[in-house]
C-alpha cells in the first residue's frame, strides 16, 4: 500500500508541475489572470503531493518494507532508527525524491511570499521553477523510482536475480519477506556519521535554493521587468542558499576529517569541487549584485553570474550521479546522466538566448560607468574576476582535463592536490587582499590618498600581529605572508565595524556595545557581511596552520610502548578485539593515552569498524582526536595482530585546524544576521502604524 500511495503522489505531482508550467506561460502571454492563478495553484500543489510521496517512503523505511527495492538497498533489520530516517536520502533514488521535495518547498514558500510583492515576475518565475521540478520528478518516476518492488514472475529463471519493478507484472508473486530481510544490504558504512547525515540535506538545500534567484532573473528577462525588482526578490533567497551550501561544505569537510582517515578535511575530490564551484560563483553574484543596486551597473554580468551558478548546480548534480567522476561521495553510474546533461545544456542555452535578446533591445544597458580603478565597484569587479577564475581553474582540474584527455587521447589524466594548491593559492591571496581593500573604498570616484588613510590602522594592526607571531616562533616566510594577507582582511572587518559604532556613539552618546548592536539592527546586510568576512579570515588562518605545519608519523608499538610527535607522546595501552555493537558491526578498539610534558591530557580510543553484512565498502577506521584551539592530536589505528599485543598507529598533529570549524560557525552567524530583516514589521503594517501615529498627532 505504501508503494501505491507513493507512486500515485509522484504521478500527480509530475502532472501538476507540467500543468503549472504550461498554464503560467500561457497565462503570461495572454495576460489571463485566471490561467496564471490556475498555474500558481497547481505549482503550490506539488509540495503536499511530494510530501506524501516522501512520507510514504519514510514509512516504508521505518516499517522495514524490504520488498521495496530502495528499502532493501539502504537498511537492514539491524539499522538503528536514526539511520532509518536519514536513509531517505542515503542513495540515488531517495536523494532525488528528497531533492524534488525541497525544490517544491522552496517554490511553495517563495511563491506565497512574493505573489503580491513581485506580481509581474511571478508567472515566469513559476514556469522556470516548475520546468526544473518537472524534470527531476520525471527522473524519479521513469528512471530512478524509489517505489520499485521485487516481484517473482513465472518466466523468471531460477538463477536470475529478482527484478525490481514499479508496477505489478501479471501473475507475479512476492518474494519471501524473511529472505529479503536477511539479504538486505544496509546503509553504506561511510554514511553512518552525523556529519554525513546532515551534509547531504544542507547541500541539497543550497543547490535547490540557488534555483530561486535563477528563476527570478529569468522571469525578469522573459517579462521585460529589468529593474532591480528581481534582485530584491532574489537577494534573501540567494543568501539562504549560500548559507546552506556553506554549511554543507563545512560538514562535508568535517565528515572527511573524522571518517576517511587521512588526517585532512579537503582533498580536492571532484565531488567536493562540484559543490564548491557553485559556492564560488554564488559568492561572486552576492558581491556583484550590490553594484547594480547601488550604481545601476553590471546588469548583463549579474545575469551571467546567476545563470552560471544555476548551471554549476545542475552540472554538480549531474556529475555526482552520472558516473562522470569516481569518488567516495558520488552515486553509482545510472541512466540519468544523458537526460541530466541535456537538461543542463538546454536550460543554459535558453537562458543565454534570453540575455542576448534583451541586450540587443538595449534594456540591459548600464546606467553609470566605472569612475576609477580603486572605486568600490571596480574592486568588486576584480573580486568577481578572481572568484570566476577560481571556479574555472577548479572545474578544469576536476572535470575539464580528465574528460578532454579521455575523449582526445583515450587516457586517464587526474590532476591531484599539487595542481589545485599551485593554481588556487595566488588566487586566494588576491581574494583576501580585495576582501580587505574593497570595503575601505567608496562608491564612485575615490582618491588614492583617502584609501591610503583608511588602510593605515588595519595595516598597522596586521604588522603588529605578525611581529607577535614571529616572536612566538613562526619563522616560515610563506606562512607569515599568508597569515598577513588573511589577518589584514579580518582587521578591516573589525575596523569598519568599530568606525561605524564610533561615529554613531559621537551623535547618540550611547555605550560602544549598544552602538555596535544598533549598527547591526540598522544595516544587517553590511555588518553581517563583515561577520562573514571575519569567519572566512578565521578559516583562512586554520587552513594555513593545518596545511603548512601538519606533522605526521607512523609507528608499530607493543603494549606499553610510546611514540613522540610535536611535543606530544602517544602510549599504547592495549586493544579490545572483536567487540560487537548493537547494529552487529564488529569493532576492534585500541586504547591509547596522550601525554604532554609528562602529564596525561587525554585517553583516546581509535577503532576499526567492520560490517559483515554490508556489500562493497564494509569497513572504516574511526580516528581518536584530542582537540584544543591550538591543535588536534589525531590518531588512526592502521593495523594490529590477532591478540592486540602489537598495533600500528598513524599519528598526526594538526595545528590550528579547529579554527576551520570555528570560522565556519562565525560565517554562518554572519549570514544569518544578513538574512534577517532589517525592519521588524512588514511594509503594510509599518504604513498603517505611521498613518495612525499621524492621526494621533
Amino acid at each position: 500500500m505504501l508503494a501505491e500511495i507513493g507512486l500515485a503522489a509522484l504521478g500527480l505531482a509530475f502532472g501538476a508541475a507540467i500543468y503549472a508550467l504550461i498554464a503560467a506561460v500561457i497565462g503570461a502571454r495572454r495576460h489571463s489572470e485566471r490561467v496564471i492563478l490556475s498555474g500558481r495553484n497547481a505549482s503550490l500543489l506539488t509540495f503536499p503531493l511530494l510530501l506524501i510521496a516522501s512520507s510514504a517512503l519514510l514509512a516504508a523505511l521505518l516499517t522495514q518494507q524490504y520488498q521495496i527495492s530502495y528499502v532493501w538497498q539502504v537498511s537492514d533489520p539491524n539499522t538503528p532508527l536514526f539511520y532509518r530516517i536519514t536513509a531517505l536520502w542515503g542513495s540515488q533514488q531517495g536523494s532525488l525524491l528528497f531533492w524534488c521535495l525541497l525544490m517544491s518547498l522552496f517554490t511553495f514558500v517563495a511563491t506565497l511570499i512574493n505573489w503580491r510583492r513581485n506580481r509581474p515576475l511571478m508567472p515566469y518565475f513559476i514556469a522556470y521553477c516548475m520546468a526544473t521540478l518537472a524534470f527531476f520528478i520525471g527522473l524519479v518516476v521513469f528512471l530512478e523510482n524509489p517505489f520499485a518492488r521485487f516481484w517473482i514472475t513465472p518466466d523468471l529463471p531460477v538463477d536470475a536475480p529478482v527484478p525490481a519493478l514499479a508496477f505489478i507484472p501479471p501473475d507475479a508473486l512476492r518474494p519471501d519477506p524473511l529472505a529479503l530481510a536477511q539479504s538486505a544490504r544496509g546503509l553504506n558504512p561511510l554514511l553512518r556519521h552525523f556529519g554525513m547525515i546532515i551534509h547531504p540535506p544542507m547541500l541539497y538545500l543550497g543547490f535547490v535554493g540557488f534555483v530561486i534567484p535563477f528563476a527570478f532573473a529569468m522571469s525578469a528577462l522573459a517579462s521585460g521587468d529589468l529593474t532591480t525588482n528581481w534582485i530584491k526578490a532574489a537577494r534573501r533567497w540567494t543568501l539562504i542558499a549560500w548559507l546552506f551550501l556553506s554549511l554543507g561544505l563545512l560538514l562535508g569537510g568535517r565528515w572527511a576529517y573524522d571518517v576517511l582517515g587521512w588526517g585532512g578535511y579537503w582533498g580536492w575530490d571532484p565531488v567536493e569541487n562540484a559543490a564548491f564551484i557553485p559556492w564560488l560563483i554564488g559568492t561572486a553574484f552576492l558581491h556583484s549584485v550590490m553594484i547594480q543596486e547601488k550604481r545601476g551597473m553590471l546588469k548583463v554580468w549579474n545575469m551571467v553570474l546567476v545563470i552560471f551558478t544555476f548551471s554549476a548546480v545542475i552540472f554538480g548534480t549531474f556529475a555526482t550521479r552520472s558516473g562522470l567522476v569516481e569518488s567516495v561521495h558520488s552515486f553509482a553510474q545510472s541512466e540519468i546522466g544523458v537526460p541530466m546533461f541535456a537538461f543542463w545544456g538546454g536550460m543554459t542555452i535558453i537562458s543565454v538566448a534570453l540575455i542576448l535578446w534583451r541586450w540587443n533591445t538595449g534594456k540591459l544597458r548600464d546606467e553609470h560607468g566605472f569612475a576609477g580603478i580603486i572605486s568600490r565597484e571596480s574592486l568588486f569587479v576584480l573580486n568577481n574576476v578572481v572568484f570566476v577564475a577560481l571556479a574555472l581553474a577548479i572545474f578544469w582540474g576536476s572535470f575539464g582535463a580528465p574528460i578532454l584527455s579521455e575523449l582526445v587521447m583515450n587516457t586517464d589524466i587526474t590532476l591531484g592536490a599539487a595542481y589545485f594548491n599551485a593554481v588556487t593559492a595566488p588566487l586566494f591571496v588576491a581574494l583576501y587582499l580585495l576582501m580587505g581593500i574593497a570595503p575601505l573604498s567608496a562608491w564612485g570616484a575615490t582618491s588614492a590618498r583617502r584609501l591610503g588613510r583608511a588602510l593605515i590602522v588595519p595595516v598597522a594592526l596586521t604588522a603588529l600581529t605578525l611581529l607577535i607571531v614571529f616572536v612566538i616562533g613562526t619563522r616560515d616566510g610563506g606562512a607569515l605572508f599568508g597569515y598577513g594577507v588573511v589577518i589584514f582582511a579580518g582587521f578591516v572587518a573589525l575596523y569598519e565595524t568599530y568606525r561605524g559604532a564610533a561615529a554613531r556613539r559621537k551623535t547618540t552618546r550611547e555605550p560602544l556595545a549598544r552602538a555596535v548592536l544598533a549598527l547591526f539592527g540598522r544595516n544587517r546586510r553590511r555588518y553581517g557581511g563583515f561577520i562573514v568576512h571575519l569567519g572566512i579570515t578565521v578559516i583562512g588562518i586554520g587552513v594555513i596552520g593545518s596545511t603548512l605545519f601538519q606533522m605526521e608519523t607512523q609507528r608499530t608499538l607493543a603494549v606499553g610502548d610510546s611514540v613522540e610527535l610535536g611535543g606530544y607522546t602517544l602510549r599504547y595501552d592495549g586493544m579490545e578485539v572483536g567487540q560487537v555493537a548493537d547494529d552487529n558491526r564488529i569493532m576492534d578498539i585500541a586504547r591509547v593515552t596522550i601525554l604532554r610534558g609528562g602529564a596525561e591530557v587525554a585517553q583516546l580510543r581509535p577503532r576499526h569498524d567492520f560490517y559483515p553484512q554490508a556489500t562493497g565498502m564494509n569497513q572504516m577506521n574511526i580516528a581518536g582526536a584530542h582537540s584544543t584551539l591550538e591543535n588536534d592530536v589525531y590518531v588512526l589505528l592502521a593495523s594490529w595482530d590477532e591478540t592486540g599485543a602489537v598495533a600500528t598507529f598513524k599519528l598526526y598533529v594538526n595545528p590550528l585546524i579547529n579554527l576551520v570549524w570555528w570560522g565556519g560557525i562565525i560565517l554562518i552567524l554572519g549570514t544569518i544576521i544578513s538574512v534577517a530583516p532589517s525592519e521588524p514589521l512588514p511594509a503594510r503594517l509599518r504604513d498603517s502604524s505611521a498613518i495612525r501615529a499621524g492621526a494621533a498627532a
